[in-house]
């Protein structure tokens, strides 16, 4: 059996690391031309089904070094209004456990840390125009001219999937009437003293008047600017990072993140068209009330790593028929930031892909029937994740209207001051958003 993934993401090169291990050949079809192209975003959360994921699919030692380059892991969680004054902030427990724990990851490294080990698997500069299905094979084919043919063709080339659009026209995606800007500056003693201590420490939200929401996020890594090691990390942290090679691709240093988020018509209409210091600009223009530390966050933010997102979601969809080409990740469900899953969805379809695969190769099932099981559940949970990520990110929420938006928001305060003041409320919505990200759920077994 030989797989072919369009796509190298998370959830394509997580599945590599899997079918690699299983003795499953694989061969992962990337567009850039190098492995230090692309932005990539900047912080994902890996919630504990994520990590799960991972832990099942990459060599103990890889996964080792993923939870090393972590960020340092976040004390709170911050609800905030426009001029910085508390609403909410949770305390989060002190991550004891490497596998069912959130972790905060620079997207760029995360990268680096999936490509280590597929130097013979990853193509690069191979930009993916069409396939074709004879019998029981399938055929890619690629912007160069060239071509690879294998048993199975898995799209995980992302929210604009050409697999998609050839393989289920029927599928579509619906816009959120929401548009994000999002930009990072670096760590500095200016930048520190911009935010109150919890926020240093914590992930923010804040949300203001006429729905305008942010998030911040503060990362911190083990490397400092020189992509040195810090001192006094010491032990196998320090040894994992040493011998780790994705370090010499990975420009992260420390960084504050932020990301401003409204409806279309309170931002320029040629908003997709702007970059770095148009985008702060309109993100100024956005802000105008907000507090001065916020805006000089603003300010002080790197040009070149400002850009625009036109938040989209993909619309559910019925069971198609099964054939020798399938979907993970954002191919297939691409869902709004509301709950933060995207990146987590992806990791659950590699898992479970790779679950059926290795059923595929001890003999247990066919092909046709063992992708089948895969999509059964993959929709199910994928579209779930859909449809409650948007109901977090649309601009049919209430906090958008003029009116009715100021009471919403007034109400949603108060209702969050309260439980801020009661002990055992706050418990209770923490422990109830660490569950629903799976704190509680049972880890993940492969028999590679």
């Amino acid at each position: 059996m030989k797989v072919l993934v369009i796509g190298g993401g998370t959830g394509g090169l997580a599945l590599a690391h899997g079918l690699l291990r299983a003795g499953i050949e694989v061969a992962v079809f990337e567009r850039d031309a190098l492995r230090t192209d692309g932005l990539h975003g900047y912080r994902v959360g890996i919630d504990p089904d994520g990590s799960r994921a991972l832990h099942a699919l990459l060599p103990t030692e890889l996964y080792d070094t993923f939870v090393a380059t972590r960020a340092r892991d976040p004390k709170y969680f911050n609800m905030l209004t426009e001029d910085l004054k508390e609403v909410l902030s949770m305390e989060l427990p002190p991550v004891t456990d490497p596998i069912a724990s959130e972790k905060s990851i620079s997207r760029m490294t995360m990268r680096q840390v999936l490509l280590t080990g597929l130097d013979d698997v990853v193509r690069y500069g191979k930009e993916f125009t069409r396939f074709e299905q004879r019998g029981d094979e399938v055929t890619a084919y690629f912007a160069d001219g060239t071509t690879a043919t294998g048993d199975l063709l898995v799209a995980a080339d992302g929210a604009g999937s050409r697999v998609r659009r050839q393989y289920l026209p029927q599928a579509k995606m619906e816009e959120t009437g929401i548009i994000a800007i999002a930009g990072k500056l670096p760590i500095t003693a200016e930048s520190t003293a911009l935010v109150p201590p919890k926020v240093f420490e914590g992930i923010s939200l804040i949300q203001a008047p006429r729905g305008v929401g942010c998030i911040v996020h503060v990362m911190e890594f083990q490397w400092d600017r020189d992509g040195h090691l810090k001192s006094g990390i010491g032990g196998n942290t320090e040894e994992l990072i040493r011998q780790w090679p994705g370090l010499q691709f990975d420009n992260t240093r420390d960084y504050i993140n932020w990301g401003l988020s409204a409806t279309k018509e309170k931002i320029p209409a040629n908003i997709m068209e702007l970059t770095g210091r148009d985008l702060m600009d309109a993100a100024l223009e956005l802000t105008p009330g907000w507090h001065q530390n916020l805006r000089r966050l603003f300010e002080l933010t790197d040009p070149g790593t400002c850009f625009p997102v036109n938040i989209r979601t993909s619309v559910p969809l019925e069971p198609w028929e099964t054939t020798n080409v399938t979907l993970i990740g954002d191919a297939i469900h691409t869902m709004t930031p509301g709950r933060g899953v995207g990146a987590n969805t992806a990791l659950r379809d590699a898992v479970n892909l790779c679950r059926q695969l290795v059923e595929v190769r001890d003999g247990r099932s066919e092909l046709i029937p063992a992708v089948r099981e895969y999509e059964a559940k993959m929709i199910d949970y994928g579209f779930d994740a859909v449809l409650k990520s948007r109901a977090q990110m649309t601009s049919d929420d209430p906090a958008h209207k003029p009116v009715i938006g100021r009471v919403a928001l007034a109400g949603m305060r108060t209702v969050m001051r309260t439980v801020n003041n009661v002990p055992p409320l706050k418990r209770r919505m923490r422990d109830s958003m660490l569950a629903y990200r799976g704190a509680d759920r049972e880890e993940l077994e492969l028999n590679l």
